[in-house]
């Protein structure tokens, strides 16, 4: 919140210098390319003060004038703020707390881990391919902290060693995030910044996750199997102790001491799983997705809906969920506005970002700043163009950690470059959380990284040593999906 403050002042002095200009635009709002001219954008000290002033209301719930295109709380018009991001983002905060009260999603985890833990190279795949799960669909990752307790000592148990862990429960969780399918946090404010649907994308984004997770496990795997034969090739080492905690912790595991599923647990992981199916269903544009035709005519049985529908649907899911675990109406009701309570943050983050945008709308110097990038992408390729947007998004991504402030402050300029480079904003918004899920999995600004290596006690420096192979490997792999996709479409 600090960087963007910092980023909304330093635009705002930067639009006195910047000269305002605009694009001549289609029906459907997209900027023609070669039609960029300069214009007065009318504005006089007193208004730009008076858009810094309400640039964090404008973010929230600023009207873009159909006329003058300018943004202010009181105009008629459509909707320019993010009220409707930042609702939802409420709504399943609210949802997610709930799940995680009723104690269905630890303890499901937890059996997982113990039914396999005899199994070591099967604990680590399930183990990641759970967390990576979770990742794709609801951002899992702050969450997993809490795991280390349980998953380290399981490692240690098995022969293997502390970085074992950290990879399975960071890379787990991080490759999941990196190829977002539906996201919310990633690949729906980042959709809903660019004007497309959260659907828009999915089997691309899809297909990374598949590749992109598998790549993820077997490199975790290959290294266990590595310090297992030969323990001297540990990255991280071993404590005093180490193995003597990590076969009392096995044996406390026993089939008597792990608390078995109940009938509510099952019943709640079952409706989370529901909610969040029908959640993928509703937003996916499936004749588009089953016809590879961008224009194609909608099946009956689409929904086609957005974040005003998925908000009401995870506050209902929220009270569903709190009903099958008999949670009781006053601590239901406290979960709730609890839940709504913690996310308020990330949702405060997205009003932010949004108001820097308002800012440089009202300056008229957004398509000022197209026009200078649409030279660099003018003549290139779109395979190129989508590569360029990925590497572009790196730095971005380590100074903004929040992928939701980072996605609202960068897609109104990113997504009509595609429309200049002939290219969908979906392999755009794909780009772009590649990018910040990718630096999310080692730089250290984030609390998933530090946290981690904190809680399973490895050095940070060890832990850039065992990372940056994959690191390499899956930039790699990104940059083939995101040119791939930019071709085919």
């Amino acid at each position: 919140m600090t960087v963007l403050a910092i980023v909304t002042v330093a635009v705002w002095l930067l639009a006195f210098l910047i000269p305002s200009g605009q694009y001549d635009r289609n029906k459907s709002g997209a900027p023609v390319e070669g039609t960029y001219h300069r214009v007065d954008s009318g504005q006089s000290f007193v208004d730009r003060l008076n858009d810094l002033f309400l640039s964090p209301v404008n973010g929230l719930y600023g009207i873009q004038d159909e006329k003058t295109s300018l943004v202010a709380p009181d105009n008629v018009g459509s909707l320019y703020g993010s009220a409707g991001v930042f609702l939802f983002v409420l709504a399943i905060g609210a949802f997610i707390t709930v799940v995680f009260a009723t104690g269905a999603l630890d303890r499901g985890i937890g059996r997982l881990a113990h039914r396999l833990r005899e199994r070591g190279a099967l604990l680590i795949a399930g183990v990641m391919v759970v967390f990576s799960v979770l990742g794709t669909v609801e951002g899992f990752a702050e969450e997993t902290l809490g795991f280390y307790g349980l998953i380290v000592p399981l490692m240690l148990a098995l022969g293997y060693d502390r970085m074992t862990a950290v990879g399975a429960i960071i890379l787990g969780a991080g490759v999941g995030v990196l190829c977002s399918t539906v996201n919310p946090f990633a690949t729906g404010v980042a959709s809903s910044a660019a004007g497309i649907s959260l659907g828009d994308g999915i089997v691309l984004r899809a297909a990374m996750w598949v590749v992109l997770t598998g790549v993820t496990v077997a490199y975790v795997i290959r290294y266990a199997q590595r310090v297992r034969r030969d323990p001297e090739r540990s990255l991280s080492g071993f404590l005093p102790g180490d193995r003597d905690r990590g076969q009392a912790a096995a044996g406390a595991a026993g089939a008597s001491e792990v608390p078995e599923l109940t009938g509510l647990h099952k019943a709640v992981l079952v409706t989370t799983a529901l909610v969040f199916a029908f959640m993928i269903f509703s937003v996916v544009p499936w004749s588009s997705a089953l016809t590879g035709k961008a224009d194609a005519t909608p099946y009956g049985f689409e929904l086609g809906w957005s974040f005003p529908q998925l908000a009401a649907l995870f506050l209902c899911a929220a009270v569903l969920v709190g009903l099958v675990a008999r949670m009781g109406e006053q601590r239901l009701s406290s979960t709730i506005i609890q839940g709504a309570a913690d996310f308020v943050s990330p949702a405060l983050v997205i009003l932010l970002a949004r108001g820097v945008t308002t800012i440089m709308n009202n300056s008229k110097i957004t398509d000022t700043v197209l026009h200078s990038i649409e030279g660099v992408v003018k003549g290139t390729s779109s395979g190129l163009f989508a590569v360029i947007v990925f590497l572009v998004n790196l730095p971005l991504a380590f100074l903004i950690p929040s992928t939701s402030g980072h996605a609202t402050l960068a897609m109104p300029i990113l997504a009509p470059l595609a429309d200049f480079a002939g290219v969908s904003r979906a392999v755009v918004v794909t780009a772009w959380q590649a990018a910040s899920g990718w630096m999310n999995l080692w730089v250290p600004t984030t609390a998933v990284t530090i946290g981690g290596v904190a809680l399973a006690k490895v050095g940070y420096d060890k832990y850039l040593r065992f990372v940056w192979p994959l690191l390499v490997l899956l930039a790699v792999l990104i940059c083939g999906f995101v040119a791939l996709g930019a071709a085919v479409t």
